[in-house]
């Protein structure tokens, strides 16, 4: 724990439920790591990469995540809650089932990211590009969707009516169904653009 690894080289380690609460690891590399239920709460981890890392079931609340690489990174029922991935670059990262409530994912990169049934209330979300992003099921209370990019977003059973700044264009190209609320106001496309196989 509080341990400086700044601009270390960790990748390809076994760090499985480590404690690494606090760390300084501002421009580490975790790549293809192992980092499975770890403790990282309130870590730096600004410019770090996690690509192809599995960081499942851990601890990142109120982590520093700004501008982190996670290409393909597995974070599936990780708690990112109030953790800041500003301008994060997620592509193609599984959060299936996280906790991403109060996060802050201001203009990040979340192409075919996959969200189903976790936590966004709360989060922050404006300017994301989630072109092909899987929120199913996702939890989106009070969730802040100003300008986000949402090309072939899945939004099925997703509950939006609480969430801000979300507009009728934006959904022009999104995924929804019959169980996809919408904010008062706004209506759904005649018909969804999305077929199973987007």
């Amino acid at each position: 724990a509080g341990v400086d690894w700044t601009e270390c080289e960790k990748n390809r380690l076994v760090l499985r439920s480590a404690d690494l609460t606090g760390a300084r690891l501002a421009g580490t590399a975790f790549e293809g790591s192992d980092l499975q239920g770890a403790r990282m709460g309130g870590a730096d981890l600004t410019h770090g990469s996690v690509d192809r890392a599995r960081l499942s079931s851990a601890d990142l609340s109120r982590a520093k995540l700004v501008q982190l690489n996670g290409y393909r990174a597995n974070f599936k029922g990780a708690n990112l809650a109030g953790a800041d991935l500003t301008k994060a670059e997620l592509f193609r990262a599984n959060f299936s089932t996280a906790n991403l409530s109060g996060a802050n994912l201001r203009k990040s990169e979340l192409q075919r990211a996959i969200f189903d049934n976790a936590n966004l209330d709360g989060a922050n979300l404006a300017g994301a590009d989630m072109a092909r992003a899987n929120f199913a099921k996702a939890r989106m209370d009070g969730t802040r969707l100003t300008q986000a990019r949402m090309f072939r977003t899945r939004l099925e059973g997703v509950d939006l009516s609480r969430s801000v700044g979300l507009v009728a264009a934006q959904l022009a190209t999104a995924c929804g169904d019959m169980a996809t609320r919408l904010p008062q106001g706004i209506k759904a496309p005649k018909s969804w653009p999305c077929g199973k196989d987007e």
